[in-house]
């Protein structure tokens, strides 16, 4: 046996916690430092790094970790409080996105009209159309401001911008199979009604799984709560669904680990403990594996010109689009100008789920890997320029009520 595996799992762990602390010490995401380890250690940069299928898989687990947790944290009261006008704000802060960042991606590279290209162009769209609610989170506890109406309404609907956003891809993910790339890239009607259909499936059983798994852990919750047993029983439950959803349907395993993690966030007397083991255990190995080799897949000496243009209009099209598609539609709902800003501003900043959503992409061969570094530009400036531009408009502007 090579035990090769061990010493790269060694430096990954050790490369993104350094990345991560110095990223913290000048107030920027964690996530930017584990990117900056997998791009400087990896084939771009030294050169220490390389892609196994060890990590790969690893890296796996950890996207469907990140995204349970995603699930589990889900504050089901908060989407109740605010209702229409935190729904009607994600779903604009979904499709402008999807629409302008698609957009300039087909009208870079794509130009002819087909559907296997619009359906790439989508899938870039769908990256930009999630939002990281940690980072404005942050930003506006950090001010005082998170208690407010306005604080309520843009944790709502980013909440909201994410289930949204993961219904999309797993829409796109199954279209994907039905839509041929030679010739004209012609759409296979049957064979897509039949992708639909597994995706309404899909749904439906995520519903019937819920009443049963939901019942299942409340009981064991009251014996166990706060037993190792339900975390791993969590676990085996997230990889399960994940499994369902990638094997039976068709759907993102993503996807499944997300409504793995929706369905226990109701289970409130164990939800908080199994939040907590799964975030040390993620954090510990996979998590870091997952954006390390996110970071070693982007190849920055493969950026041209047209490549280097593209990121610069991508990184202004993800901050506009949310800016308009969710302050816009903020101030349509009957909120305050100012308040609006603010919700639109806080809803530009992408991630996590932003990079996984480009993961897919790519092997799903939807996005061009070649591109990936522009994408990943545009997230890291993204999650810079929202705390910046929220600070700065919170303070000028009148009290958030």
């Amino acid at each position: 046996m090579d035990y090769t595996f061990l010493l790269l799992l060694a430096i990954i762990l050790v490369s993104t916690k350094a990345f991560g602390v110095v990223s913290e010490k000048v107030h920027l995401p964690q996530v930017v430092g584990a990117l900056l380890a997998g791009i400087v250690m990896g084939p771009t940069g030294l050169g220490v790094l390389e892609s196994t299928d060890f990590l790969v898989k690893t890296a796996e687990i950890g996207v469907i970790m990140l995204m349970f947790t995603a699930g589990i944290d889900t504050e089901i009261e908060e989407l109740k409080k605010t209702g229409v006008k935190a729904f009607v704000i994600a779903c604009f802060g979904v499709i402008v996105p999807l629409l302008l960042c698609g957009g300039l991606y087909f009208v870079f590279f794509l130009k002819e009209f087909t559907m296997y290209n619009l359906l790439r162009a989508a899938f870039v769209g769908s990256v930009f159309s999630a939002t990281s609610v940690g980072i404005t989170v942050e930003t506006m506890n950090e001010m005082g401001k998170m208690k407010t109406s306005t604080g309520t309404t843009l944790l709502s609907a980013a909440l909201i911008d994410d289930i949204i956003g993961i219904i999309v891809l797993s829409v796109l993910t199954g279209l994907s199979g039905g839509i041929s790339a030679d010739g004209a890239g012609e759409i296979e009607l049957g064979q897509v009604g039949i992708v639909l259909i597994k995706i309404a499936a899909f749904f439906v059983f995520v519903l019937a799984v819920a009443f049963f798994a939901k019942k299942f852990f409340e009981k064991i919750s009251e014996k166990h709560w706060h037993s190792r047993r339900i975390a791993v029983w969590a676990l085996a439950f997230a990889l399960v669904m994940s499994y369902c959803a990638e094997e039976f349907f068709g759907v993102a395993d993503i996807t499944g680990a997300y409504f793995a993690g929706l369905i226990l966030c109701n289970v409130s007397k164990s939800r908080q403990f199994v939040a907590k083991k799964f975030t040390v255990t993620s954090y510990m190995v996979f998590t870091p594996v997952f954006f390390a080799s996110v970071g070693m897949k982007t190849d920055l000496t493969t950026m041209n010109s047209q490549i280097l243009i593209f990121a610069l209009c991508l990184i202004i099209a993800a901050i506009i689009s949310k800016i308009i598609g969710c302050g816009g539609s903020a101030k349509l709902v009957g909120i305050a100008k100012h308040p609006a800003l603010v919700i639109g501003i806080g809803m530009v900043a992408r991630s996590e789920v932003a990079l996984m959503v480009a993961q897919k992409g790519i092997a799903a061969g939807m996005i061009d890997s070649a591109i990936l570094p522009a994408i990943v530009l545009s997230v890291v400036a993204s999650a810079l320029a929202t705390p910046i531009m929220l600070k700065s408009v919170v303070n000028k502007g009148p009290e958030l009520e």
